[in-house]
């Protein structure tokens, strides 16, 4: 059997886990909706055996609730899973900022596990110290703030669905635009800062448009920083991929921030994907055979309310044969083709 196939045939592997309340049982239950066997907070001495003994794709819940929580246990057993040739196992955590999570318990009525008789905010400071060597470890971090159930739902089966189930030389790449005043993503691989170009902002017939329209992106590159900036972005990016690709990583997140995440980030977000779609995976593939790409775009603050269309564009990145990793690649916006 040749090693492709070897490596299509390992039984996939998911362990959730994250803040209470951020949304790890949502996640679960997308995994299963999928076709995974889900399974929440099992001992963890049982984990090993539990896994030894599937022959589905497997999804196993993992928090401080579970019996035996230690995150040097998790890691320790993630570790001999990740040593069986027959297994491709993955970590994924959930998180969400603090006021996100203090309006779920406050809504829900619930006490925090970590503190039943105390106050939540202590509960998710503990939780946090607790879990940090698990986030810093995971494969995948979701931060699920502002994210709406069905786009939570989308990206988990986007991540581990068929389209995600091929071979173990796949680098899933998450583009995210973003505000500076919301916030930095928690999930971020990578942050870049748009703040130097003009801002759009200011000039009165542009403000309440996007970085999609194309009178927008015409006012951003023509900052005569502009063509310097993504340049360089561009040869950075180039330069790092198919690096992460040999560290082993699956999935990378790389953020592009600016003062409102309405104008210059959008349009850069949107320059880098169609840079990705035509010229990063023909360079990078060919020097590492096998490899797969899909690019997945958001924009954090157009997926408010207003925006609902803008929140996801789902882009398979080509591979130099001319064939397509996941689904057909979808073309930019008509408007940002034209910027």
């Amino acid at each position: 059997m040749s090693a492709a196939g070897q490596t299509e045939q390992r039984l996939r592997v998911v362990l959730v886990t994250g803040m209470s309340g951020a949304g790890k049982g949502s996640v679960l239950r997308a995994l299963e909706d999928i076709g995974y066997e889900a399974v929440d907070n099992p001992p963890l001495p049982m984990l090993e055996e539990m896994v030894a003994r599937s022959e589905r794709r497997l999804a196993i819940g993992v928090d401080a609730r579970t019996r035996g929580f230690d995150a040097g246990a998790v890691l320790d057993a993630l570790r001999r899973l990740r040593a069986n040739p027959r297994l491709r196992p993955e970590l994924v955590f959930v998180l969400a900022d603090e006021a996100t999570l203090l309006r779920r318990y406050t809504e829900t009525r619930r006490r925090h596990p970590l503190a039943p008789q105390g106050r939540v905010v202590d509960g998710i400071a503990a939780e946090r110290g607790l879990t940090a060597p698990l986030q810093d470890a995971a494969d995948l971090a979701i931060d699920t703030s502002g994210l709406p159930l069905p786009a939570l739902r989308q990206r988990i089966e986007q991540f581990f669905g068929a389209a995600g189930d091929g071979g173990s030389r796949r680098m899933m790449v998450s583009l995210v635009s973003f505000a500076y005043a919301q916030g930095l993503p928690r999930e971020a691989d990578l942050v870049f800062d748009s703040r130097f170009l003009r801002n759009p902002h200011y000039d009165p017939i542009l403000r309440d448009k996007t970085g999609l329209e194309s009178d927008v992106g015409a006012f951003i590159a023509a900052d005569p920083d502009y063509p310097q900036f993504f340049r360089a972005l561009t040869e950075l990016i180039g330069l790092l991929l198919p690096r992460f690709v040999q560290e082993g990583k699956k999935y990378t997140t790389i953020t592009i921030g600016c003062t409102g995440g309405k104008h210059r980030s959008v349009y850069l977000v949107e320059q880098l994907a169609r840079f990705l779609e035509s010229r990063v995976a023909g360079e990078t593939a060919a020097g590492h055979n096998g490899v797969e790409w899909q690019l997945n775009v958001t924009h954090r603050e157009l997926a408010r309310p207003g925006h609902p269309a803008e929140l996801t564009n789902n882009r398979s990145i080509p591979r130099p044969d001319g064939k397509s990793s996941g689904e057909a690649a979808r073309p930019l916006p008509v408007q940002a083709q034209e910027a």
